[in-house]
């Protein structure tokens, strides 16, 4: 067997390559069902009737949309410029903190609060994000500078909520103050889906979208991504680049940390109660769709069902706490592997 290199890999060619490698990691996953002593059919007939069969489950997979969204959007754009951040779960945790320090701190007009704290939510993850950027251009790798950066954000989350804006009459727990109404986005009824945010994720995978494949802007990302030879012959300055694509996709991240506060929580609280291990799951979401942020629109949703599916293995099932984790896991290193074929041509024989 042998593997030759192809030019331009075919958008077919992507997808029936991606097909199989999630069909690939569902088979390995129903092995480590069994072994558990759980039926993998039962087991996935359980996540789809949990989290599509009734509005409790539907509105479950919408609230955890959102998040996977924003982020996976705007990591399919990094990855296409061959940036690899690591770190959205910090840019959101970031967010969440200008955002909620928006909300707390400063005193804004009713109508003018929300727009501020998502403003504040997109620097605040796009600052966060610009730090990697820069110790790139130090040539430290982007891949371990997120991701480090990640439990930075946690250490300091913590410290504002436990330190100077701990709430004024909280006891014996750590989170702020409540916000002010006007600092509330609305709900779908009695659900956790906070439509503005939402509708704030769909816009922004379509825009991320033309903005790859319709402006000047995203012809000089493709070019660097996949030729950086090319690029620097053309003149290109990819450190600029990399500089703005981490801005972009930070600053989605935040969006998505502002989002979380605004909409669901209402308050500064910790970071694993902000964040459900989004900014780690939307690697997945951006590499299921193949650096397409508009194709997330249909990955997001997909990861969505997981999550919400993987609390209900957890519940009805008396799963381990851990197989959201072991799902995602494989999910993500065979979508890696598939890679191989998706750039090569197997051949078979000799000669």
């Amino acid at each position: 067997m042998r593997f030759i290199p192809l030019a331009v890999p075919s958008a077919a060619r992507s997808v029936w390559v991606t097909l199989a490698a999630v069909l690939l990691a569902f088979v390995l996953c129903g092995l480590v069902f069994k072994f558990y002593g759980a039926n993998p059919a039962e087991v996935y007939s359980t996540m789809l009737r949990g989290t599509l069969a009734d509005s409790t489950g539907w509105a479950e997979v919408g609230r955890r949309t959102i998040p996977l969204l924003l982020i996976g959007a705007g990591l399919a754009l990094a990855f296409r410029a061959q940036f690899f951040n690591i770190g959205a779960e910090g840019q959101l945790l970031l967010g969440a903190v200008f955002a909620a320090g928006t909300a707390l701190f400063v005193p804004l007009p009713a109508p003018l609060l929300i727009p501020a704290m998502f403003l504040m939510g997109f620097l605040g993850g796009g600052l966060w994000a610009l730090i990697a950027a820069w110790l790139r251009r130090l040539n430290v790798n982007e891949i371990l500078s997120t991701l480090m950066l990640n439990y930075v954000a946690v250490a300091l989350v913590t410290y504002l909520i436990a330190g100077p804006w701990k709430g004024k009459d909280v006891r014996g727990y750590i989170y702020t103050d409540n916000f002010p109404p006007a600092a509330n986005l609305p709900v779908l009824g009695s659900t956790q889906v906070h439509w503005p945010t939402l509708l704030l994720g769909v816009a922004v995978a379509l825009g991320l979208q033309w903005l790859l494949t319709r402006s000047t802007f995203g012809y000089a990302l493709r070019v660097v991504g996949e030729n950086p030879e090319a690029a620097r012959y053309a003149g290109l300055n990819a450190a600029k680049i990399a500089t703005i694509v981490a801005l972009i996709t930070g600053g989605a991240a935040g969006l998505a940390g502002a989002g979380e506060v605004a909409g669901i929580h209402h308050r500064l609280l910790e970071a694993g109660q902000i964040s459900l291990g989004y900014g780690f799951t939307a690697v997945i979401v951006a590499w299921l769709a193949r650096g397409n942020p508009a194709l997330c629109l249909i990955t997001a949703p997909l990861m969505a069902i997981i999550l919400a599916g993987g609390d209900l293995l957890k519940i009805d099932m008396n799963m381990p706490f851990r197989v959201v984790d072991v799902f995602s896991g494989v999910i993500l290193l065979c979508l890696i592997a598939s890679e191989v074929f998706v750039r090569n041509r197997v051949k078979w024989g000799k000669g």
